[in-house]
């Protein structure tokens, strides 16, 4: 099968790791081309239209949080407002791309140094995944760890210093995609979407 050249769109660094971790395991093969973004879902949602109009010419792979929004499809009706070009892979993770992280329970619970009955087994349910992923930190045995990822006392950064560093070097390392996959339904939608999608020439 020829491999499908696609561009990213995406919130982060954070975003990015997992796209490419999740690629990795795809049946389907992806190369990847330019990376847009880098600054958060406002500026996604004010370019969207555009990338929609250019995947006419070549695959845009699009990952944002679905934060306080309903539901999917609701988020893409609300951004777009049009018909969504076959070549706009958008996606949404559910409730933020740390939902999709903590879905790896067994190697996450590892990492941080916790016990994994701490992270509830579905995921997208939990409320706020980012402030939920830091107070799991806290928590951790790892001294090292709590540095990095933690908020200083005082301090009003919502985390701590090393706090991306930390997560790519988990998703690189010992995220596990097919435990993920099982504990988000988001994730699990997203990982077939991409593996069934057949780009038009």
């Amino acid at each position: 099968m020829d491999e499908i050249a696609v561009n990213l769109v995406i919130e982060d660094i954070l975003s990015k790791a997992v796209l490419y971790r999740i690629i990795q395991y795809l049946p389907q093969s992806y190369t990847i081309g330019i990376s847009y973004g880098y600054k958060g879902s406002g500026w996604i949602h004010k370019r969207i239209k555009g990338f929609n109009n250019a995947a006419k010419g070549m695959p845009y792979l699009v990952l944002t949080d679905l934060d306080q929004c309903e539901c999917p499809p609701i988020l893409l009706r609300e951004w777009l407002g049009e018909v969504k070009h076959n070549n706009l892979l958008f996606r949404v993770a559910v409730k933020e791309v740390e939902s999709w992280i903590l879905a790896s329970r067994q190697k996450f619970a590892r990492f941080a140094g916790i016990s994994q009955v701490k992270i509830p087994v579905k995921v997208d349910d939990i409320e706020k995944p980012k402030e939920f992923l830091v107070d799991l930190v806290k928590r951790s045995r790892n001294k090292d760890l709590r540095m990095d990822m933690v908020p200083r006392m005082g301090s009003t950064a919502k985390v701590g210093p090393d706090y991306n560093g930390r997560l790519i070097s988990f998703i690189n390392n010992y995220w596990d995609i097919n435990e993920a996959r099982k504990n988000s339904e988001s994730l699990d939608r997203t990982w077939k979407a991409l593996s069934e999608f057949k780009p038009l020439r």
